[in-house]
């Protein structure tokens, strides 16, 4: 028999003599039953990869079972990172979905709004708001000179204001509506 041979022959012998143990002592470790069978088989393949260092005999199984306790201990941190990776991901996530979704919404408004406009106004809106062009590179794209595009991007944003129902409205006192002084008694 030659080297490679003898040294898949004595592997074969040490998987089956010893494979039940070690899976058994995985699985009193882990709590799910696949943990165990990556436990049971990454403590197999150091010992195929150290197998002239496994030693023979009655120190052959807790030789095993020490690896499996280091396997174990590589699973269990890897499971933690594992679990911290994912629990900040998932943080990342809800922030940005949230953040998504106000703008979503906003958007929607929006876009609701500018659909009312007339199509002189939508466009003139979208190349400033969506595209981010100033009214120079606006006239540019249109075709205008920037004098006539200025005060058409002004009438443009009142009117999406409007559509809103985000106007403020006129500055300065109510018609109609008057205000009286209080003394100190009235206000108790």
């Amino acid at each position: 028999m030659s080297q490679p041979e003898a040294g898949e022959e004595t592997f074969r012998r040490l998987y089956a003599e010893h494979f039940d143990a070690v899976l058994g002592f995985a699985l009193r470790r882990t709590d799910r039953p696949e943990d165990a069978a990556d436990v049971a088989a990454e403590t197999f393949l150091v010992a195929w990869r150290r197998l002239r260092h496994v030693p023979r005999g009655p120190e052959t199984r807790p030789w095993l079972y020490g690896v499996a306790r280091r396997v174990l201990a590589n699973h269990r941190r890897g499971e933690g990172r594992r679990a911290a990776l994912g629990e900040r991901l998932r943080v990342q996530l809800s922030q940005a979905v949230a953040d998504l979704s106000e703008e979503v919404v906003h958007r929607a408004d929006v876009t609701a709004a500018m659909a009312r406009l007339s199509a002189r106004d939508e466009e003139v809106l979208q190349l400033h708001l969506w595209e981010g062009l100033e009214p120079r590179e606006i006239g540019e794209v249109l075709g205008l000179p920037g004098a006539v595009v200025r005060p058409r991007l002004s009438r443009a944003r009142a009117r999406l204001r409007e559509a809103l129902g985000n106007d403020p409205g006129p500055g300065g006192h109510l018609r109609g509506v008057t205000t009286t002084a209080t003394s100190k008694e009235d206000q108790r």
